[in-house]
């Protein structure tokens, strides 16, 4: 028993020293980075992140350096070089007078108090969290209304910090800023915005700011595109900025131009608003007695003209200046106001030369009855009797009775009297014919005066005055 004893004893104890071998059985002993197995030795790169010393603030000594201030406070100006790549302009506010863009805004600067040794001189590259502890450009938006940075899935800002101190700073931005716009030539316009960029607390003495490429600083997708502007251009500027209060500073700006699309308004302003002038002159063709018609076509062009008018201007913002969009819908209003009073005009005239007519017509009626002057009763009774109608001979009375007859010579009052009466039959016959003569006359007169010496002319004025004012109007603005 006690060798027993003695034995197993002695075996735990080498079960505890790792002194039993077996085959297969692998010991790893971390020394470092080294790491050893049974067939052979590896080695791996470091794990800084499981190092308490290698911690980011540590390397980067961050808490033996006051961030608060500039690098080289003191000193000359830090140059802070900037770059923006435009990922889409989102859209164009006439009303507001405004845009929106999307765009990469990347700041290079060089703060000594960020170098750090590394033997493979490469990059570290931080999230947003670090930028909090550190000095960065204090760029803004100048003009601008409203902005924001993305922070979807997290917040859009890296950091990227080089051995030598070289740091870049880069955000994803969505700003909407103001845009001067100046609409006189509207639609046929086209329109200059520009993005500025300023420090907010640092004057040209203690910041630089600059384009770090020049015009290359400047990129864009190609795929942008709006509904109603081309984009023509991309290009940037830069220039000093003067407040009273406080000093010069540098301003970066972003310019780009716009030219609107056409097309669009042809089809809801321009080509409505012209087929309503061309509707107003059928009026003119129309018959100018036919009063419902052409005067209900005259008060639906005028209306329709006032909505086209209406929908234009409540698109756009309430400017103290004529545009040229306004010019060419109230011409057109004109003109189908013009076709309007026109008919007006011509009823009118229409009414007063009706009058004129049926005075004459009564005129000419008294003054058409047959005379038989000289001519007596008797023998005109005599000579009608079997010939004409009663109305015909009725109308022959109160006329003188005695004939006029030579009293020396029977012969010749025989001759006379013949002659009275052929003279009664041939005035009786002339005066029916000259009746039925006026009245076809008339009649014709009533079929030609239907259409007004106004309507004929304005058949061909409107037309032409439409024309004309068309191509005025197309070789100024376009």
């Amino acid at each position: 028993m006690p060798y027993l004893s003695q034995a197993v004893i002695l075996l735990l104890c080498l079960l505890v020293t790792g002194e039993a071998r077996r085959p297969g059985l692998r010991v790893r002993r971390w020394t470092g980075t080294m790491e050893t197995q049974k067939h052979g030795t590896s080695l791996k790169p470091p794990d800084v992140t499981k190092s308490r010393r290698t911690k980011t603030e540590h390397l980067l000594r961050v808490d033996d350096h006051d961030f608060t201030m500039r690098p080289a406070f003191g000193g000359p100006a830090i140059p802070v070089g900037v770059d923006v790549q435009v990922e889409s302009l989102d859209s164009i506010s006439e009303v507001d007078m405004d845009f929106t863009m999307t765009l990469y805004l990347r700041h290079y600067w060089k703060d000594e108090r960020l170098s750090f040794s590394s033997s493979t001189n490469k990059s570290m590259t931080f999230d947003g969290r670090l930028v909090k502890k550190i000095w960065v450009p204090d760029v803004f938006f100048v003009h601008s209304k409203r902005s924001f940075i993305h922070d979807t899935t997290t917040d859009n800002i890296m950091l990227r910090v080089y051995p030598d101190g070289h740091v870049l700073y880069s955000l994803r931005v969505t700003v909407t800023a103001a845009c001067n716009m100046d609409f006189s030539r509207f639609p046929l316009d086209s329109q200059t915005c520009s993005l500025e960029l300023e420090s907010y607390a640092y004057t040209d003495e203690d910041l630089m700011l600059y384009w770090k490429s020049g015009d290359e600083s400047l990129s864009t997708d190609d795929r942008i595109s709006l509904s109603q502007f081309l984009i023509q251009k991309f290009h940037t500027t830069s220039r000093l900025a003067f407040y009273s209060s406080t000093g010069w500073y540098n301003r970066l700006y972003i310019n780009f131009t716009l030219r609107r699309h056409i097309f669009f308004f042809l089809l809801q302003t321009y080509f409505p608003a012209t087929l309503m002038v061309m509707l107003s002159w059928v009026s003119f063709w129309i018959d100018r007695r036919a009063v419902p018609a052409r005067v209900s076509l005259g008060i639906t062009t005028v209306l329709t003209m006032s909505t086209i008018i209406t929908g234009v201007n409540a698109s756009m913002p309430r400017v103290s200046y004529i545009k040229a969009v306004d010019i060419y819908l109230w011409v057109s209003f004109v003109f189908v106001f013009l076709s309007v009073l026109e008919y007006a005009a011509v009823n009118y005239l229409s009414t007063v030369q009706d009058r004129r007519e049926r005075k004459m017509r009564e005129r000419a009626h008294s003054q058409s009855l047959p005379c038989t002057c000289s001519i007596s009763q008797t023998k005109t009774m005599t000579l009608l009797d079997g010939t004409y109608s009663e109305a015909d001979t009725n109308s022959l009375a109160g006329y003188t009775e005695e004939p006029i007859v030579p009293e020396d010579d029977p012969e010749e009052n025989h001759k006379v009297l013949e002659r009275s009466d052929h003279m009664v039959v041939h005035l009786s016959m002339s005066s029916e014919s000259a009746g039925t003569k006026k009245r076809k006359s008339l009649r014709a007169l009533n079929i030609i005066q239907n259409t007004h010496a106004i309507d004929k002319y304005s058949r061909m004025i409107f037309p032409g005055s439409y024309i004309f004012f068309n191509l005025i109007y197309w070789s100024v603005y376009c």
